[in-house]
């Protein structure tokens, strides 16, 4: 998928899924539970308790290769080197907890979306100049949705998408707020813990819901 298609159908879902698997076959009914629920943006972290996350990342890549809908990205990208091993892999987009320049210009070089995680003005700044075109605010829970409409203030240029902290009770706060996107994890994912995967797939079909309503 072209970079312009990634950027476009994620401001149009609004919505990604990040998915902490703990191994392969739990992270596998995670996503599918998810996507079953109708969200498409699939966010897989480098943070698995067991196995190798490149190779998840790719074996679920494939699985949705003929799925137009499913968007599989790759989160908590550290650094440049990761960066290349999940795009090879089959990941859309990348994102990180945080900005580093050098993973930005690997990711422009390969023409994928590339979402660093910002604070403060100075980084969303040096984000925009390095050539983001959606930047996460993280974490979410700590700054708050008037965080949105605050950079919105100097940098009306800028796209903003939060996460950590979203939820389906607060996600039209972020929305109204000016985010073009919203990420969520434990909130959504949190049934497979003990195994109730339709419990996932409920909340999935409850955020997609809250996020339609609050675009009305």
């Amino acid at each position: 998928m072209r970079k312009e298609q990634v950027l476009t159908r994620m401001k149009e879902d609004c919505l990604v899924a990040v998915v902490r698997a703990k191994n392969k076959e739990q992270g596998e009914k995670v996503i599918d539970a998810i996507v079953a629920g109708g969200i498409n943006f699939i966010e897989i972290t480098m943070t698995m308790d067991e196995g190798n996350p490149v190779e998840f990342i790719q074996f679920m890549a494939d699985k949705y290769r003929n799925n137009d809908k499913v968007v599989i990205g790759a989160g908590t990208v550290l650094d440049p080197e990761t960066a290349r091993a999940v795009i090879l892999a089959g990941a859309n987009y990348v994102v990180s907890p945080g900005l580093n320049v050098e993973t930005i210009k690997l990711c422009n070089r390969y023409r994928i979306p590339m979402l660093p995680g910002v604070m403060s003005p100075t980084e969303a700044i040096t984000a925009l100049e390095a050539g983001c075109d959606i930047i996460k605010v993280f974490p979410g829970n700590v700054v708050g949705p008037g965080a949105i409409s605050s950079f919105k203030g100097p940098l009306p240029q800028g796209d903003f998408m939060p996460s950590g902290g979203v939820d389906v009770d607060n996600v039209d706060k972020w929305i109204k707020a000016g985010a073009c996107a919203v990420g969520t994890g434990s909130s959504l994912t949190k049934g497979a813990k003990t195994g109730d995967f339709a419990a996932v797939t409920a909340k999935a079909r409850e955020f997609v819901e809250a996020v339609a309503a609050a675009r009305k």
